[in-house]
């Protein structure tokens, strides 16, 4: 028996000391599947790896990075604080469209646009 082998059987001996693997929760249902319908079929096993070794495509990165700004901005009471984080949203935004093969620019989508520029108006005038 090779190591590899060997180092999995010993795995699959722990785990089935540890957990119950005949719970009801899993019996005859099929696994849940990945959804990566829109990663190209070259890159799927290359994502599957890297997704399970914890870390994600920078595509992903930089989307978490701009949903962590907006709640940012969303939840921020200093107007300067919040001026600050919108001009890193705003940097962010610009290196992800330049990234991308047919751009997409924050103006363009217009309820985004509109409710940012009310927000930082309504705050404003209640400060005053």
């Amino acid at each position: 028996m090779d190591p590899l082998s060997f180092i999995a059987e010993q795995k699959i001996a722990q785990a089935m000391q540890e957990r119950d693997f005949n719970s009801p929760k899993w019996k005859n249902k099929p696994l849940p599947l990945d959804d990566d319908r829109f990663v190209p079929d070259d890159l799927k096993m290359a994502y599957k790896i890297l997704k399970n070794s914890g870390y994600l495509p920078p595509e992903v990165e930089a989307r978490k990075e701009v949903k962590r700004l907006e709640d940012l901005i969303a939840c921020t009471e200093d107007e300067h604080e919040r001026l600050k984080q919108m001009k890193k949203l705003n940097v962010l935004l610009m290196k992800i469209d330049a990234q991308r093969s047919s751009p997409v620019n924050i103006a363009n989508q217009h309820d985004y646009y509109q409710k940012v520029v009310e927000r930082i108006t309504l705050h404003s005038k209640s400060k005053k």
